[in-house]
């Protein structure tokens, strides 16, 4: 149910659109038409750009063999507000003033907007420069574009392409310039600073020093040289630290001799024997213990040849003897000597400690007594000379970086005229495609509107909610009189249809007289009443059409007869109602004409004298068709509404307001009228949707010959329930 709720709204809207589709073309044509025309008429601008790459002030060359890594690059290349700081300089006054004065602007567009052609002032030309221009930076990039537009309004093409580039690429150049000036000159007035720091540093220097002097000469410090350095020392200062020297000397000396006597005496035997050589070096050992060895095998030798007191075995023990006592007092001479090297180098440490015990105690007299203001004195004046040396450094260092080459600002692209048929401004197809966009959303957007704001009859259900009646038949639009198009008209399917539904109307069962009126002129009731007589009759039933509107007839014109005498006669009671009725070319139709209705007649329609017409009248005809004067004007309508059997109230689509029609419907029940139902009227089934089908079926049917026709017709409208119009 939901989906077919929505499609039935999207055809409702639809329906809207496909009814005023005068309003949505005339509404989209205007605005198509008048976009084109204004896209046409308007100057066109042309758009030069120059990019450019701005840099934080860095040399080009790092002195100093300095090369930060990756990270401390980004670091100190990265600034959030760099690139927008630079971003809004570009566009500044001074930079804009010198790109002024440069491409002398001022009479450039003096001549362009000057009446006389007067130079303009340098806010004017500031003002219009500001205007032409915009400046734009890629995102993640430190790329800046300056674009410029110039029009052709007061300038040739050719003109407006030259400024553009032009301006371009001096607002680069003036920027680029500017910059490195700017940044030249900041470094200038530091360095200007930074050498009457120097020169102030020197002087302190200067000053400390002389101080130092003076304290040296007052406390009579004796100062000796530190080599390599130009810096001096106290004396005493001096003499303690060579003494620490020799005692840390001495104090190894000992501990080396008291080391290999304490070896000496741990070994014993034939450790002593081999180890001996190597702890005291001595060669004469080395060589007694190798004469000891070399005695020693010569007796195994001769023992393993001979006995043991064969006189050879016996010497060669003697020798070897010999050659064992020698080495052992060898030996024991060896350990005194290191007993008495031990024992002199110990007392050496002794004097040498006593020596620096004593130093140290006369220092920390002399450092409270006249030390301690020279050294305060001298420390002052090395912090000074860091000092010095640190500016000088640093000064030497930006009188290089000075000197480097800098590139905070390159021209990616220079500026180009741009080509002569290729303007930003206007875009002939864009403009186009938005004015067919806008027109067709105008357009539907004031048939919607137009369609809210009109209240009169549209649908069926109009007539249905808003009146309150039934409808009993639907006319088209194009319907000229029946009589012209003849019985096999497409039209005359809507006025068999009405003649069945009057025919089976339970309201009008019985009766055969029925007034046509509407609620207001120009609805169309009087040629729906001659077509309805004019089908009636041609099914074969006698039908009478009386043109009781006395005031503006009609009827006579469709009949194509005369109007001399007619109702108003008889109502005058100057003719009898018989002699008035005039007969048609149509067979089985009958014509009462209006008659002349004297100007001081009016009123002249009365209940009596009418009722006893149409009682003349009933007997005679099967239907009796009045053509009343619309009832919200005239009073006949009411008064006609009042006797006849029933009342046709014909309502023109999309004409007057739907108050209109129920009024009417009120006034035909309120004076006791049988309401039959409403015709709708002037209905455009080609446009309207909802009544498509009165095309596709009656518009489009087969044909058949007249006599045929007709009867095919007859039994088909007997056939079709009431109300189905």
């Amino acid at each position: 149910m939901a989906e077919t709720r929505e499609t039935q709204h999207f055809l409702d809207y639809w329906r809207i659109v496909q009814g005023r589709k005068e309003v949505v073309i005339a509404a989209a044509l205007f605005i198509i038409v008048a976009g084109i025309a204004i896209t046409l008429s308007l100057p066109r601008v042309y758009m030069a750009s120059a990019r450019i790459a701005v840099r934080q002030d860095l040399p080009t060359v790092t002195p100093f063999q300095y090369r930060p890594t990756q990270q401390q690059m980004m670091l100190a290349g990265y600034d959030p507000y760099f690139l927008r700081t630079q971003f809004e300089i570009i566009q500044s006054r001074p930079i804009l003033y010198d790109v002024i004065r440069n491409l002398r602007l001022q009479e450039h567009y003096g001549r362009m907007y000057s009446e006389n052609g007067a130079p303009l002032s340098l806010q004017d030309a500031y003002r219009i420069l500001q205007r032409s221009m915009k400046v734009q930076q890629y995102r993640d990039t430190n790329l800046i574009e300056i674009r410029i537009y110039c029009s052709t309004r007061r300038s040739d093409a050719e003109t407006a392409r030259q400024d553009a580039a032009r301006i371009a690429n001096e607002i680069a150049a003036v920027y680029r310039d500017q910059r490195m000036r700017l940044n030249r000159e900041e470094t200038k007035r530091g360095l200007e600073a930074m050498s009457e720091a120097y020169r102030e540093q020197q002087q302190k220097v200067a000053e400390a020093e002389a101080k130092v002097e003076q304290l040296r000469k007052e406390l009579n410090v004796s100062v000796i040289g530190v080599p390599g350095t130009g810096r001096g020392g106290p004396l005493d200062t001096a003499r303690l630290e060579r003494l620490e020297l020799n005692r840390i000397q001495a104090r190894n000396n000992m501990i080396e001799r008291r080391t290999r006597l304490e070896g000496i005496e741990r070994l014993t035997g034939d450790e002593l024997l081999y180890s001996a050589a190597l702890v005291v070096n001595d060669p004469a050992l080395a060589a007694l213990r190798q004469n000891l060895i070399e005695a020693e095998t010569t007796l195994r030798k001769l023992q393993e040849s001979y006995g043991e007191r064969h006189p050879d075995v016996v010497r060669a023990e003697s020798v070897a003897a010999d050659m064992r006592r020698k080495l052992d007092e060898t030996l024991k001479g060896i350990k005194m000597g290191l007993q008495t090297d031990y024992e002199i180098a110990r007392k050496e440490l002794e004097a040498i400690e006593a020596d620096l015990a004593a130093a140290r105690a006369s220092d920390i007299r002399a450092h409270g007594e006249k030390y301690l203001p020279f050294m305060k004195a001298e420390s002052e004046l090395e912090r000074q000379r860091q000092i010095r040396d640190t500016l000088e450094m640093r000064l030497v260092q930006e009188q290089i970086e000075m000197e480097l080459p800098r590139t905070p600002v390159e021209v990616v692209d220079v500026a180009e005229p741009p080509d002569a048929s290729d303007p930003v401004s206007p875009k002939v197809v864009l403009n186009v495609v938005l004015s067919v966009l806008v027109g067709l959303g105008c357009g539907v957007g004031l048939a919607f509107f137009t369609e809210y704001m009109d209240t009169s009859v549209k649908t069926v259900e109009d007539i249905e909610q808003y009146i309150g009646a039934s409808i009993v038949g639907v006319i088209p639009q194009k319907v000229r009189p029946l009589l012209e198009e003849g019985a096999d008209s497409p039209h005359a399917e809507a006025y068999r249809v009405l003649r069945m539904n009057l025919q089976l109307s339970k309201k009008l069962s019985g009766g055969n007289t029925v007034c046509v009126t509407s609620g207001g002129a120009g609805e169309g009731k009087s040629l729906t009443l001659f077509n309805l007589a004019y089908v009636c009759a041609q099914l074969g039933e006698r039908v009478l059409v009386v043109d009781s509107d006395l005031r503006r007839p009609t009827q006579h014109k469709m009949f194509k007869l005369p109007n001399r005498v007619g109702l108003a006669d008889v109502l005058m009671g100057k003719a009898a109602v018989a002699d008035v009725i005039e007969t048609t070319p149509v067979a089985g139709l009958d014509f009462l004409p209006s008659g002349k209705l004297p100007s001081a007649s009016h009123g002249l329609l009365s209940s009596q004298r009418l009722r006893e017409i149409i009682g003349q009248l009933k007997g005679r005809y099967d239907y009796v068709f009045f053509d009343a004067p619309p009832i919200m004007g005239v009073s006949d309508a009411a008064v006609l509404s009042s006797e006849v059997d029933g009342v046709l109230l014909i309502v023109q689509h999309r004409s007057y307001p739907r108050a209109v029609s129920s009024r009417a419907k009120a006034m035909v029940e309120n004076v006791g009228g049988n309401l039959i139902g409403v015709v709708l009227n002037n209905l455009n089934v080609t446009r309207d949707y909802y009544y498509y089908y009165y095309q596709n079926y009656y518009y489009h049917k087969p044909q058949a010959g007249s006599a045929g026709g007709a009867a095919a017709r007859a039994a088909e409208g007997k056939g079709r329930p009431a109300g189905s119009a």
